[in-house]
């Protein structure tokens, strides 16, 4: 096949991608389970360095804050339209009270998370700095977090996962998000996964890689490019896709989709070619949410009926509508923003074809 027609064929199946970004088409929940947090940015400025100490002095200027983690992803699916319900714990106190609001502004279902009394929610604090003449330009810091110190109790974890179960039934799709905060156990996940192959519907995950035995037989599992180098370096192979199908044969994946941000995005599947596509950004200015944005275009997807192709193809332009956000704040994947990426990427295609 000729390369135009190559690059003809993927124009068109952007363009068809683009026309299935529609609530109605998915009529059926997503359920999500996993660690949701609260993320805040402290920006300001740093000229100087503390005289008794060889550290910036931070002069604040301005602060922000979102849902992170799992509830980064529950922001996506929703914005994309989809029948969102989300299982999560915070704990009894003001930073759990404001993640919740947060959700709810923007639309998410919290009817599934957990207010548990003696637990601490999770707050990640960046802080943010840039010398006055370069306001353009801010680098992190520092991060600061406040999490819990112990496990949360097995009775919430168990009731919690009943609860998801129970919703499965009638899911199009089952996303696990474990930052290792506790909502996702061991036993907690097999029960998840059971129920998901029972009803017949796919399960993505974005694992740890200390917790990879968890989500062992999953649809696909995400990763960044340097997670799966450091499973090759692990395995002692010479190639990533050597790295990917020693991965997948071991832990039973269906596919691996990996998310190299200015590198493109590249679909793995077992005993098959890899593909890939290539960003098409001239320049990514941060990174910040990428395996999010692959998480909510591929159940995306998925929950629509597409392929693992369609799937893919929808996660690169999501990563690209991360890179080409504010430098090195939360940039949110929206409903609208991915339809203008495909758009935009489709049109200058079209372009370079006349």
């Amino acid at each position: 096949m000729a390369m135009d027609e190559v690059d003809w064929n993927l124009h068109d199946r952007m363009q068809n991608l683009r026309r299935s970004l529609k609530p109605a088409n998915s009529p059926k929940e997503v359920v999500l389970v996993g660690d949701v947090m609260l993320d805040r940015y402290i920006q300001g400025i740093a000229n100087n360095l503390d005289p008794t100490a060889a550290v910036p002095v931070l002069k604040e200027m301005q602060r922000e804050q979102g849902a992170g983690a799992a509830a980064h992803v529950a922001r996506g699916l929703t914005s994309l339209g989809l029948s969102l319900r989300l299982f999560a714990f915070v704990g009894d106190d003001e930073s759990g009270s404001e993640l919740l609001s947060l959700l709810e502004d923007e639309g998410v279902n919290t009817d599934g998370v957990a207010i548990i009394e003696d637990y601490r929610t999770t707050v990640k604090i960046r802080l943010m700095a840039s010398r006055e003449a370069l306001l353009n330009k801010p680098q992190l810091l520092l991060r600061w977090d406040q999490e819990n110190d112990g496990p949360v109790s097995s009775v919430a974890v168990d009731a919690l996962i009943d609860q998801a179960c129970e919703a499965i039934k009638t899911a199009s799709a089952l996303v696990i998000s474990d930052y290792g905060k506790g909502v996702i156990t061991d036993e907690g996940a097999k029960r998840l996964l059971l129920a998901a192959t029972e009803a017949g519907i796919p399960v993505i995950s974005d694992p740890k890689l200390t917790g990879l035995h968890r989500v062992h037989g999953v649809s696909v599992a995400l990763f960044k490019d340097r997670g799966l180098e450091l499973l090759r370096r692990r395995g002692g192979v010479e190639t990533a896709a050597e790295a990917a199908n020693i991965t997948m044969e071991q832990h039973g994946f269906g596919a691996m989709l990996v998310a190299g941000g200015a590198n493109g995005t590249t679909l793995f599947r077992p005993n098959e070619e890899a593909e890939h596509f290539p960003c098409t950004l001239n320049g990514a200015t941060q990174q910040i949410g990428l395996l999010d944005a692959a998480n909510v275009a591929m159940t995306t997807a998925l929950s629509l009926g597409l392929g693992l192709l369609d799937g893919c193809l929808l996660a690169n332009a999501a990563c690209e509508v991360i890179l080409a956000g504010e430098a090195a704040l939360e940039t949110v994947l929206t409903g609208k923003a991915l339809a203008t990426r495909l758009d935009e990427a489709a049109w200058s295609m079209h372009i370079s074809q006349r």
